[in-house]
């Protein structure tokens, strides 16, 4: 199934980025080392630079998933340019809280009916 139209975009801007820097310094979106004018900081490794966009590929697609059902982590993570570091996908959907289409209120830790529960 195609991602949606925001969805896509969210993760075009994922992948475009170059997060090899993103411990010291504040970038702009679709920031490229290459593009800098000023001296290069220290760069993570490739390794710690794809633990960086695995953690924003997660952020986003926890709110995404709350918002589509029929959103796909899997598709999404290839999508922003994740690799598949395990034999199995199962790794992808254990970054979001929730699961089977029913995931937690962005910024919460509760699930919809639990918001209802406690303010009703």
């Amino acid at each position: 199934m195609a991602l949606s139209r925001i969805a896509q975009m969210h993760a075009d801007e994922i992948r475009n980025h170059d997060w090899s820097d993103a411990h010291t310094r504040l970038d702009r979106a679709g920031h490229h080392r290459a593009d800098d004018r000023t001296p290069r900081a220290a760069q993570m490794t490739h390794d710690e630079a794809e633990n960086v966009r695995v953690n924003v590929m997660w952020v986003t697609a926890q709110v995404l998933a709350y918002l589509d059902a029929n959103f796909d982590v899997v598709e999404f993570a290839q999508a922003c340019g994740v690799t598949n570091r395990h034999r199995t996908t199962g790794w992808l959907r254990a970054g979001l809280r929730g699961g089977d289409g029913h995931f937690q209120r962005p910024g919460t830790t509760l699930y919809d009916e639990d918001v209802t529960a406690t303010t009703a």
